[in-house]
Order: structure tokens, then sequence, then C-alpha cells
């Protein structure tokens, strides 16, 4: 089982999000936070396989959450995003995350970054 945290600041999105993955039996969604800096008190405290980080939000966006959850937690960041330019990618892939899904891809682009993102972690935990 894939676990995730969802983080996006509309809650449309996230409630989408959430059921989409939920019809997933293979992934399971252990919370959600609004801002980035709610994503990185919810990281820490669920410790999830997987995080599906939006780019734009308020309090603090998408990359510097990143940078920080990637620093502290034994987690992968998915990057997603309504927008695709090649600066927001590096951005993102510099603050250490490891795919970047865009909001038009369809779903099952963000299914197969979940569960890549995902196995590296148990490849990863095993190999300790």
């Amino acid at each position: 089982m894939i676990t995730i945290l969802l983080v996006d600041d509309q809650a449309a999105a996230r409630i989408g999000l959430k059921l989409r993955l939920g019809l997933e039996t293979d992934l399971e969604v252990l919370g959600e936070a609004v801002d980035g800096e709610d994503a990185v008190v919810q990281a820490a405290r669920l410790a999830p396989d997987v995080v599906v980080m939006d780019v734009a939000m308020p309090v603090k966006d998408g990359i510097d959450a990143t940078r920080e959850i990637c620093a502290s937690c034994d987690c992968r960041v998915i990057m997603l995003s309504l927008y695709d330019d090649q600066e927001t990618r590096k951005r993102a892939s510099d603050a250490g995350a490891v795919a970047f899904v865009t909001k038009q891809e369809p779903d099952v682009a963000l299914l197969l970054a979940v569960r890549e993102a995902g196995s590296r972690g148990v490849e990863k935990s095993r190999s300790r």
C-alpha cells in the first residue's frame, strides 16, 4: 500500500484527487493539507510515502514546502501544477520533487507518478 498526502489550496481539487486515488486498491490517502506550511506539518506527522503537492498556494508555495519536506522527511514529492513551464519544472526538481504532473494530463499520468515514487520508497526502505 502506498500512502499519500494531498496538498492543494483548492478544496474541490483535493476532493477530486482523493476520490480518484481512492478507487485504486494499492493507494491510500492518509491526509490533506491546504497550503505549503500545513503540508510540512502534515508530512512530519503522517509520514506518507508520497506527497502530491500543488505548486501555487498561499502562505508557503509548493516548491518551498517541497524543499523543507525533502530535507526533513523520508517521502517523495510529486509536483502538481496548472501550468507547465521549464522554469517551474526546474525549480521543483531542484527542491527535491521526483515528478512533475500537470492538472491537464490524464489521471493515469498522476497514478503512474505516484506508483513510481511509492515503489522507490519501498526499494529504499528494503535496502536499509
